[in-house]
């Protein structure tokens, strides 16, 4: 039998429930190589307007979608526009994180190998080649599926706990665990040797260097490392009171996700650029070049093991919002059935992660369209499905919902005014659709003299 659907214990709870969902590796891991190979401070000063502007008119659409309906991802839609396919906007948004988390525990488990060979002084690289250790590790399928499946145990044990009594509590565990270690991090990257360099890099921005390549990676990397678009933010802000201010609780949840995202940059770029590293590593940056970073340092694999922690909390945090928007339109309120579903769901996306795990290894040799199966599903969630669902959101919220109804749950337990809400109407119909279609288009390779990112 259906119960009383569960809600938040309070607004911090929600809060680092939802900074946990957006900073994941995105502000960890994946803006930092971005940055790297886009600028460096010309690339985080746009993507910080961008995230302030763009980036939060979309987290507002999803948040008044979730708290007026107080339904889960599917349900919500179908309440303001019932016999009508918008609800596949819902079904779209679970089937991108099913996908998304198939390969992100992928990731999960190279972390979780990663911390547990730091820990029990594995973690040597022959020769100091860490590359060569990278490539051994993902070679190797009992290790990289073992790891993956204690990634994937760890956020079903969260997840079907319930929002109380697992995600919230985690989450206030979690994310003020993240910060202390990341300022410990920080304070031990910004003593080193020239570590200057690497800050100027990061937060002196040179728009010599700007190109439109520049401006379209920002605007994707504002929204979607704000895990908009899949309406994660829509069976998050569901659980959330009435009472609660939406545009405080955005502002919050937008302001760790940037503090974050600062504290990431100050982490990194100082240590690289100290130890003579090159900011253009790419995706590989934490995992080749920071363990060489860090075994330069007095002290270093114990500050390696603080980062890999940290890396870890705010990996399981994005996790776990992923699973909860697969269980919540089946577990339908019932913590029973909430059990069964979160294990149900978690062992298949783990099933479905087996062919990215192997990637890198037995698996090497299968390529679709060029590409490795991992490279595929990263591909096909990141360019495809996740700018798909931002855009249809933020078509189906301003033009679905009354007027009356959007200016209500905006404004509601909060002291702004009326010329708030209107800007943030027009932005939302009009402005935020349009850069979308841009970024989609460029992904796709439809705008005259630029090619597929493919």
């Amino acid at each position: 039998m259906s119960q009383r659907r569960e809600q938040w214990a309070s607004r911090l709870g929600f809060i680092l429930a939802a900074a946990g969902s957006a900073i994941g590796l995105g502000a960890v891991w994946k803006l930092p190589y971005v940055a790297g190979t886009n600028g460096g401070g010309a690339f985080f000063f746009i993507f910080i307007l961008l995230t302030l502007t763009l980036g939060a008119s979309l987290m507002l659409a999803e948040f008044i979608l979730g708290r007026h309906t107080n339904k889960d991802a599917i349900q919500s839609y179908k309440a303001i526009a019932p016999g009508t396919p918008w609800f596949l906007v819902g079904a779209l948004g679970i089937v991108a994180s099913f996908l998304l988390l198939s390969f992100y525990a992928v990731v999960g488990g190279w972390i979780v190998t990663y911390f547990f060979r730091s820990i029990t002084g594995q973690l040597q690289a022959p020769d100091g080649d860490f590359g060569a250790l990278f490539g051994q590790i993902t070679a190797n399928p009992w290790e990289v599926g073992i790891a993956h499946f204690v990634f994937i145990l760890i956020t079903i044990f969260v997840v079907r706990a319930g929002i109380r009594g697992g995600i919230e509590r985690a989450s206030k565990l979690l994310m003020p665990a993240l910060f202390i270690l990341f300022l410990v991090i920080v304070a031990r990257s910004l003593t080193l040797d020239g570590a200057m360099e690497g800050v100027r890099f990061f937060l002196q921005p040179d728009f010599s260097e700007v190109t439109g390549e520049t401006l379209l990676f920002a605007l994707g990397q504002a929204f979607f490392a704000l895990s908009l678009g899949v309406s994660i933010m829509v069976t998050y802000s569901s659980y959330v009171p009435k009472d609660t201010s939406l545009t405080r609780s955005a502002g919050s949840i937008i302001g760790l996700s940037l503090f974050i995202a600062l504290l990431s940059g100050l982490a990194i770029f100082p240590a690289v650029f100290s130890l003579g590293m090159s900011p253009e590593e790419g995706p590989p940056l934490i995992f080749i070049v920071l363990p060489a970073v860090f075994n330069e340092m007095a002290f270093g694999g114990f500050f390696f093991t603080l980062f890999l922690a940290l890396l870890l909390f705010a990996t399981l945090t994005s996790a776990f919002s992923l699973l909860e928007i697969l269980v919540a339109p089946f577990a339908k309120n019932d913590l029973n059935k909430r059990k069964r579903v979160t294990w149900i769901s978690g062992l298949l996306v783990y099933i479905m992660g087996i062919p990215s795990a192997l990637s890198f290894g037995i698996l090497g040799d299968f390529t679709v369209f060029g590409n490795i199966f991992f490279d595929n599903m990263d591909f096909l969630v990141s360019n495809i499905l996740l700018p798909l669902g931002a855009l249809l959101i933020a078509l189906f919220v301003p033009w679905k919902i009354n007027k009356d109804v959007l200016e209500e749950e905006l404004l509601r337990s909060s002291r702004l005014s009326r010329g708030f809400f209107l800007t943030w109407l027009f932005t939302i119909r009009f402005v935020t659709p349009a850069v979308i279609v841009i970024v989609f288009l460029y992904i796709l390779g439809f705008l005259p003299g630029v090619e597929p990112t493919i």
